[in-house]
């Protein structure tokens, strides 16, 4: 990665912290030492593993099987990169993350909805194969090659802003609702970008308060997208709750396993990163809580 890109970052995550930090929202996360390495590792994995590797791979195979192609598409306008990157990754990421909400893939997925707390630190907050399978990184690689390369470092750097502004334990919305005056910037704002509100609905422990919506509000960079496809779900509230309510009943899955399945297994009950495992229904934690099972 560009070190003026890796420098940009930095900042712009340490600003965020700093907000969470003076703002005293940082004293609700109760987070455990398990939440802490699986955010940290899978943090350094994605910067210094997965997406190196991937754009490495993308590069070394454009230079054996289209070599001629290097920089073919550098002669683009900016405005022209852009939509094909908002395409090519951020639309295929809201699909690859709402195909991570079925069965077969929630696996992967399920360690970003795990935290019981929103903040930037849960941003990245995943299965180590989640990232390696993603198909807009593999996209973004090979736009890179195709002459992409700085309109990317620019891309980039605005959607991680939005990304860690729409986790972030620091509402920055709030305001946007709260005065009306505002409330027609809010109405282009929240069907526009991922939002806390938006966000935060998707994170929900549940759906039953009217404000959690965890089967859709997929959106990362553009909210445009739950918006076209149908999944979207605006009330300018934020839920009480995040988390899982199966972690609640049946305890918390070990970091290592959340980051590491199906390469190592759960052996918790009622599990679906156990082998054979499946994800937990509503409905049996509900009649487990009706039994005491706690």
């Amino acid at each position: 990665m560009n070190p003026v890109q890796n420098i940009v970052l930095v900042t712009i995550i340490l600003s965020f912290a700093l907000l969470e930090i003076f703002s005293g929202r940082h004293r609700n996360f109760r987070a455990t030492r398990d939440d802490t390495k699986l955010e940290l590792f899978m943090f350094v994995a994605l910067i210094a593993v997965s997406q190196p590797l991937i754009f490495a791979v993308t590069g070394k195979l454009g230079s054996l099987l289209m070599p001629e192609q290097r920089g073919a598409w550098a002669h683009l306008p900016w405005w022209a990169m852009t939509a094909i990157l908002l395409v090519g990754d951020d639309m295929t990421q809201y699909w690859w993350h709402r195909a991570s909400h079925t069965p077969l893939l929630w696996p992967l997925h399920r360690a970003h909805h795990t935290a019981h707390y929103m903040s930037i630190r849960i941003t990245y907050r995943n299965n180590f194969f989640y990232y390696l399978m993603m198909p807009g990184l593999w996209i973004s690689g090979v736009l890179i090659y195709l002459g992409f390369g700085t309109v990317y470092l620019v891309y980039i750097v605005v959607k991680l802003t939005v990304i860690l502004g729409a986790h972030s334990a620091v509402r920055w919305d709030e305001p946007l609702y709260r005065y009306r005056w505002l409330h027609p910037l809010a109405w282009v704002v929240e069907r526009t970008f991922s939002t806390p509100a938006t966000h935060w609905a998707h994170h929900a422990l549940t759906n039953d308060d009217g404000i959690g919506h965890y089967k859709g509000n997929f959106g990362n960079l553009l909210f445009v997208w739950d918006m076209l496809f149908g999944t979207a779900k605006i009330t300018r509230r934020y839920p009480a709750q995040v988390g899982l309510q199966d972690d609640l009943v049946y305890g918390k899955e070990r970091w290592f396993v959340e980051m590491f399945y199906p390469l190592l297994r759960s052996r918790r009950t009622h599990s679906a990163l156990a082998p054979g495992g499946r994800a937990v229904a509503q409905e049996e934690v509900d009649g487990d809580l009706a039994r005491g099972l706690r």
